[in-house]
């Protein structure tokens, strides 16, 4: 099996010139078959019938004189048979075997058929005709005889056909090599990807299908690139959220080991160990429910629920965490109903409240929203917090990612629930943006079609 596309390529250009032209030859052979025939046939039938003439006006031997001396034998040869098979020629073939006659043609000939010898079908090399004398019936038959020009034509011919392929060949490969060079660049840049390489640049300014599959692969890499850096940030992410727990319960559970530690001291230790250990549990809970939404192998559980009382119903559940700060809620929830997974819903409105709870000032103002039009519907919850910075917005939704890094060690949490908002949101095929100024509060806007389509 040839592998190498460049070769494949002259070799298909070389089979289809010389298959096409051969078939071309075959086929206009056919189509004028008839014609070439005739064209062939009449120069001899022609010549044929004068020298019948000849024999039968003339005695036979002023007409043998009479043919021997003819200026046409130079494109004819003459053979002039008796019944036993002996003949007597005009003419010379210039050195070329003349065509073999059959004892059965002979005998048709002097019985008066005409006979046509053409072995290819298209083209008479051999004509057979009755010749009356004075001593009877003989047969004639004729050859056309290429004039010497005929067999340089040939020649000719074959040489330019040589050239042309040769010269057709060397072109082919300068454009095929042409054609290739791209695909040369596409496979080494697609080993440096393999490699770990994502710098690549094709620079193939092409326009065609070539030129359209360089860019794609370009806009794939850079997207592969932009890939490997969130890779790297989550393990870095990873590899910090989990350090800082690990660090504390390995440090406490040292100091647990000396023996005049006080009972107070060892309750603190252990109740510190437990608490680590809990956060770690929840942060892992937290990635393998975002790995699984993100690969989409968690279906959606989909029912009709009150949204409305939904929502209400998680701001109940999570009373000791608003009712301690003294943080109040404006509520304008009109009786919705909806239709997605209930308990994927509960853990956004859970995620997104927790949020506007941690990032709002003691004695704040939480405010929740419901409006509704013919195929959607919004829900819009704000708090009067510390609010995001405009850089932080961009990068809000991602894993690990924490806004406010100076309060980092004031607000606990993993980085993590924002995350898990978008991915519930778009499986629902909803939209989740946010609206925020530093110091004055956050706003989160949550569309959903009011009925999801089952996926």
């Amino acid at each position: 099996m040839i592998r190498s596309l460049y070769t494949r390529i002259v070799l298909t250009f070389l089979v289809s010139v010389i298959g096409g032209t051969v078939l071309a030859l075959y086929v206009a052979v056919w189509v004028y078959k008839d014609k070439l025939n005739e064209n062939m046939l009449m120069p001899l039938l022609h010549f044929g019938q004068d020298v019948t003439r000849l024999y039968e006006t003339l005695p036979l031997t002023e007409a043998d004189e009479f043919v021997s001396g003819m200026y046409q034998l130079k494109s004819f040869y003459i053979r002039i048979y008796e019944e036993t098979g002996k003949f007597k020629s005009y003419g010379s073939l210039n050195g070329d075997k003349p065509v073999t006659v059959s004892m059965e043609q002979l005998k048709k000939v002097i019985d008066g058929e005409i006979v046509q010898v053409n072995p290819s079908g298209y083209a008479t090399v051999l004509l057979g005709l009755p010749l009356t004398t004075e001593t009877g019936t003989k047969a004639m038959f004729l050859e056309s005889i290429g004039p010497p020009s005929a067999a340089f034509n040939r020649k000719w011919i074959l040489t330019f056909i040589t050239y042309s392929l040769i010269a057709g060949s060397l072109l082919i490969l300068v454009a095929a090599r042409f054609l290739v060079s791209p695909i040369k660049k596409l496979t080494i840049a697609t080993k440096r990807i393999a490699d770990g390489d994502f710098s690549v640049k094709l620079n193939i300014k092409q326009k065609d299908e070539l030129g359209t599959l360089a860019r794609s692969f370009e806009e794939m890499t850079h997207d592969l690139q932009q890939l490997e850096q969130l890779r790297r940030e989550f393990v870095s992410n990873v590899s910090h959220e989990i350090q800082s727990p690990l660090t504390s319960i390995s440090g406490y559970a040292m100091a647990l080991k000396q023996e005049n530690i006080e009972v107070h001291n060892r309750i603190r230790y252990l109740d510190i160990i437990i608490n680590e250990a809990n956060r770690m549990s929840k942060m892992s809970a937290s990635l393998l429910k975002l790995s699984l939404l993100e690969s989409q192998s968690q279906q959606l559980t989909l029912s009709t629920l009150s949204l409305d009382e939904q929502i209400r119903r998680v701001i109940v559940a999570i009373q000791p965490q608003w009712s301690a700060r003294n943080i109040t809620f404006e509520l304008e929830l009109k009786a919705i109903m909806l239709t997605g997974d209930h308990d994927q819903l509960n853990q956004v409105w859970t995620n997104i409240l927790g949020n506007s709870i941690k990032f709002s000032k003691d004695g704040g103002v939480i405010t929740v929203s419901i409006t509704q039009d013919n195929k959607n519907v919004t829900v819009t919850i704000s708090d009067t917090g510390i609010g995001i910075s405009p850089e932080d917005q961009k990068r809000i939704f991602e894993r690990f990612f924490k806004a406010d890094r100076s309060h980092s060690r004031k607000y606990e949490g993993s980085g993590m629930g924002l995350a898990i908002v978008k991915q519930i949101v778009s499986l629902h095929q909803g939209d989740i943006r946010l609206e925020s100024e530093p110091g004055r509060g956050t706003t989160f806007i949550v569309t959903l079609p009011i009925v999801t389509p089952a996926v």
